[in-house]
């Protein structure tokens, strides 16, 4: 079951109150360059990013977010670090939401001026908590950064703010250590109703930094926990949305596009399944994208033989259970025709592209 949270906004999208995880991002580009910058939020965009966050080192920067604002698709978050008043001058620029990490923003005076501020202009502030940068009490009292110390450094946060009348939070606490992640999500989560932003601080790169976010935000979605989230990589953070929206259908929590079931393979398949799950595969790449962007799912299933192929494939939307040198075709449920293996990938896309025709 999801955990129950409370609800903000930021901007157009809502966060916690049982409302969709949403997916969001960060620009690396220099947000002073407003041109580069937007030209990257449309691409975020456009691919299914719904909250997009920009660096505010200076003073430029903070400025710069008025003409952004402007111009840009998404709810625009300033990321804020060390000087207090760019977050100020962020949210005179248009912010639809503030990130503060309270181990390098000062002390609670500033943090004051910041939670009157945002309250002022009615956005939410995100507590944004990481390993890497605890503040300097906790890390000498627990010797290393733990779940622990993190969870305490988010809680006495939420606390200050809240002691201040402000309420629109929310939390993140991010580590790149998976168990020491999870730990923390848990232990904040059974103490407080403030919706979680989660995410792992630095994945790394290719594959191995794929499976790592996989794993950790998979998790935490399976637990219940997750209110919006960030795929952390380093590259093209196009890349980052493309991978959340596969892992939070994989975890059921949104099932948009096309749900690709195929089997590993065995001496018992008698077809060159792995062909025919490709090409299929390729085929549907556009449909899936545009089944995302309309927020449908639609299931289909590729199985090489007897034993599971015709259980799998009645279960699916679409399917085919092979055998020696051809396919039995499944639609809704029910076996619908019986073709060659030549045949099978012409066929499930004529009838998947009807099936979206007919809708």
């Amino acid at each position: 079951m999801r955990r129950t949270t409370r609800a903000v906004r930021c901007g157009p999208v809502t966060i916690g109150g049982g409302h969709p995880v949403s997916i969001q991002s960060m620009t690396n580009t220099d947000t002073r360059n407003c041109e580069a910058t937007l030209e990257q939020i449309y691409a975020l965009a456009e691919c299914g990013c719904e909250i997009v966050r920009v660096a505010i080192p200076d003073r430029e920067a903070a400025q710069a977010l008025s003409a952004i604002k402007k111009k840009s698709p998404l709810p625009v978050v300033a990321d804020i670090h060390f000087d207090y008043r760019l977050a100020l001058l962020a949210m005179e620029n248009g912010a639809d939401k503030i990130r503060i990490n309270p181990g390098n923003i000062g002390g609670k005076e500033r943090l004051k001026e910041i939670y009157m501020k945002a309250a002022a202009c009615r956005i939410p502030v995100r507590i944004g908590v990481n390993a890497g940068s605890l503040e300097k009490d906790l890390t000498e009292r627990f010797g290393a950064p733990c779940a622990e110390a993190m969870c305490e450094s988010a809680c006495r946060a939420v606390a200050y703010a809240q002691d201040t009348g402000f309420s629109d939070l929310v939390v993140s606490i991010k580590s790149s250590d998976v168990r020491m992640n999870h730990r923390a999500h848990l232990l904040f989560a059974a103490e407080n109703d403030i919706p979680l932003h989660i995410g792992l601080t630095e994945a790394g790169i290719g594959e191995p930094a794929r499976v790592k976010s996989a794993v950790a935000l998979g998790a935490l979605l399976l637990a219940g926990i997750g209110d919006t989230m960030r795929i952390s990589l380093t590259g093209d953070p196009v890349s980052e949305v493309a991978l959340a929206k596969q892992v939070l259908t994989a975890a059921g929590v949104r099932q948009t596009g096309i749900d690709f079931i195929s089997c590993p393979t065995c001496g018992r398949t008698r077809v060159d399944l792995q062909a025919v799950a490709e090409r299929i595969s390729r085929e549907l790449a556009p449909l899936s994208e545009s089944l995302a962007a309309q927020g449908s799912l639609l299931r289909v299933a590729v199985m090489g033989c007897e034993v599971n192929g015709p259980g799998e494939a009645a279960g699916a939307d679409i399917g085919v259970a092979c055998g020696k040198g051809q396919g039995l075709i499944f639609l809704k449920g029910q076996p619908l025709k019986t073709v060659p293996e030549s045949e099978i990938v012409p066929e499930l896309t004529r009838l998947i592209q009807k099936i979206e025709l007919a809708k």
